[in-house]
């Protein structure tokens, strides 16, 4: 049963569980400590979050101030954020891997008063940038040994460690007891809870307004559509929480749910912490599932003939199992037995790498590759697609738990409603709903356009901005391409990614760069073309592999020319290259590329947090080595 039965407020829905679903003394947070895994009780949360509240106030922040959030993953931000939540304090939250020039914009865009930082590496990102910022007053850093990053430096804004602001704040709690029920009773949903910087592919960041009522009424759609979460589920959580997708469809699903949040120590040991946490959910962003299908596809077919046997021939009888599934037909008795066998050699030892209690994974965040969902639905491990943006909550669509149709990104949520607009007539040729769904439906392609109460406020102080992309009836324009599949919305691209050809020819790079990227030797591609005669590319190469197979050291991709002028490797790229270009029409396909040493990054500027390349970034700073291509 959805938990959230009327208009609530974030800090509303902590509030909740623990006076209707749990007692304060349930483990709401599990986190690695000194050596192990710790959990911590909902009581002892709230006394970190009313302590932080209380000092807050004692300090003089107020309703509709700004409070800027700059952690890595774990309970602080959860004391931080609802202590500042329930006091009326919008939530700056920002990336953690952010250029230093962006979280400066950013501070002095959203006039934020005070920061928090958990890291010495954000901490030092910070100090460089706070003179700069001169609405800053206060900085907290939450670990040790900070002092030494301070000396010889002249700051403008106080530092308080996080340590003296519980402690001040835990001796004030029972004083401001009364101020914190009136400040947490006078929010209304209505009010901003957060403003959430989207960079975009181009352009300044703009702070994104979502309200109380954005966030819950989103979260109570993603329960109404995926109505398998419940109070027992432990989500494990690594993407950040600056990110809407991670806060909605985990911090906020469990903190209305009553379900617990492990958080991972870092990317690099998420594999561990799958089996040790043993989620039952984890959200995670598709180049994550495509590592995971690549690394068992890899481990599958290349430990000896007869393992790589049994491999390939448990993947078929999975396909075949699934299909009939999907088809709503029974297996038979013979395909029962196989399946039965193929999970027991093969999918299990998978299956047990994540923990062995997965009920599902949800992937949002940008496109999964159908065949590496129809893989993990081949070998019993479910996936759900959603579709939002920052702007829309984030979560638009998401995939029902029993209907499947992989490439699409699901059925619309409940009180959204999503239309498909012709980019050069603005004709809207459809609009559909949660009750408008029917599983044989297909659409003409178009713009997606969305109402509902996922659509944000608006742009932070950019009202030409916001009237650009709400219309005057109330359609947000997304810039994403798409089409209804299946009763399913399908995202096929980015507008503003369209390439036209010299010859009129319209391209869309993202199902072109899909059909290279089934290279297991290719990581990365950006794809060049617009106003040109023919298709060019950027990339980067799947660099383990590259070593593996030319014995390369590490040095390698240490030097200064950008790109790789190797014969034998350029070749060895341009083999699959040919291959793949036989799926694509003779004006989608690559005629020539250049071999990039070094992965496109977030700090470069190339790509966004949500890991899209920017493409009017990567076109100027690699303008030379573009020409050289149409040279």
């Amino acid at each position: 049963m959805n938990p959230i039965n009327r208009d609530m407020t974030v800090p509303d829905l902590l509030r909740n569980v623990v006076e209707n679903i749990h007692p304060e003394t349930h483990p709401f947070l599990i986190h690695y400590y000194e050596g192990k895994w710790r959990e911590i009780s909902y009581r002892t949360a709230f006394e970190h979050i009313h302590a932080v509240s209380a000092y807050l106030l004692s300090i003089g922040l107020k309703k509709g101030d700004r409070a800027a959030l700059l952690l890595e993953n774990g309970p602080d931000y959860v004391y931080f954020d609802q202590g500042i939540q329930q006091i009326g304090v919008v939530n700056v939250s920002i990336y953690p891997t952010l250029p230093e020039a962006d979280t400066e914009y950013i501070l002095n865009d959203s006039g934020a008063r005070t920061i928090i930082t958990n890291t010495p590496f954000l901490f030092r990102k910070i100090i460089k940038i706070a003179n700069n910022c001169p609405s800053l007053i206060r900085i907290i850093p939450t670990f040790d040994g900070y002092g030494k990053y301070l000396n010889g430096l002249a700051l403008q804004a106080g530092v308080i460690p996080f340590n003296e602001v519980l402690k001040t704040g835990k001796s004030l709690t029972k004083q401001y007891a009364n101020d914190i029920t009136s400040a947490r009773e006078g929010i209304l949903i209505s009010d901003i809870s957060t403003l959430i910087y989207t960079s975009g592919t181009t352009g300044t960041p703009k702070g994104v307004m979502l309200t109380h009522a954005n966030l819950t009424k989103n979260v109570s759609a993603c329960l109404d559509q995926i109505v398998e979460v419940d109070q027992h589920e432990t989500f494990l959580s690594f993407l950040p929480l600056s990110h809407v997708f991670e806060r909605t469809a985990t911090y906020h699903v469990c903190m209305a749910t009553g379900a617990k949040i492990a958080f991972a120590q870092s990317i690099d040991l998420l594999a561990k912490n799958m089996v040790d946490v043993k989620p039952t959910v984890i959200c995670a962003v598709p180049r994550l599932l495509e590592k995971i299908h690549d690394k068992a596809i890899k481990n599958g077919t290349e430990s000896g003939l007869a393992k790589a046997k049994i491999f390939k021939w448990a993947l078929k009888k999975g396909k075949q199992y699934r299909e009939r599934k999907v088809a709503n037909k029974a297996p038979g008795p013979l395909l029962n037995a196989q399946f039965r066998l193929a999970k027991k050699l093969v999918f299990s030892k998978i299956q047990d790498k994540t923990g062995g209690k997965l009920k599902f994974m949800i992937s949002g965040g940008g496109a999964l590759p159908k065949n590496v969902g129809e893989f993990f639905g081949d070998i019993g491990i479910k996936i759900l697609e959603g579709y939002g943006l920052t702007e829309t909550s984030p979560v638009v669509a998401v995939t029902e738990f029993n209907r499947q149709v992989y490439g699409t990104v699901g059925r619309i949520l409940p009180g959204i409603t999503v239309g498909i607009q012709d980019t050069d007539t603005n004709q809207i040729y459809t609009q559909q709903t949660h009750e408008h769904f029917d599983p044989s439906y297909d659409s003409e392609e178009g713009e997606i356009i969305i109402k509902g109460h996922c659509v944000m406020k608006g742009y932070w102080n950019k009202p030409e901005e916001t009237k650009h992309v709400i219309d005057k009836d109330g359609w947000f324009h997304t810039g994403d391409i798409g089409k209804f599949y299946k009763g399913n919305l399908k995202i096929t691209d980015r507008l503003k990614n369209m390439l036209v050809n010299a010859y009129g020819k319209n391209i869309y790079p993202t199902p072109v760069e899909n059909t290279y990227l089934k290279s297991k030797r290719i990581e990365q591609i950006f794809l060049i073309g617009d106003g040109r005669e023919y298709i060019t590319a950027i990339i980067v190469p799947q660099q383990e592999l590259l070593k593996e197979t030319f014995n390369l050291k590490d040095s390698f991709f240490e030097q200064i020319n950008p790109f790789i002028e190797d014969i034998a490797i350029i070749d060895w790229i341009e083999h699959d290259i040919k291959q793949l270009s036989n799926e694509l029409a003779k004006f989608e396909r690559i005629r020539s590329f250049k071999v990039k040493r070094k992965p496109f990054r977030i700090d470069t500027g190339e790509l966004t947090p949500t890991l899209k390349t920017k493409r009017r970034v990567i076109e100027k700073l690699y303008a030379k080595a573009i020409e050289e291509l149409y040279g």
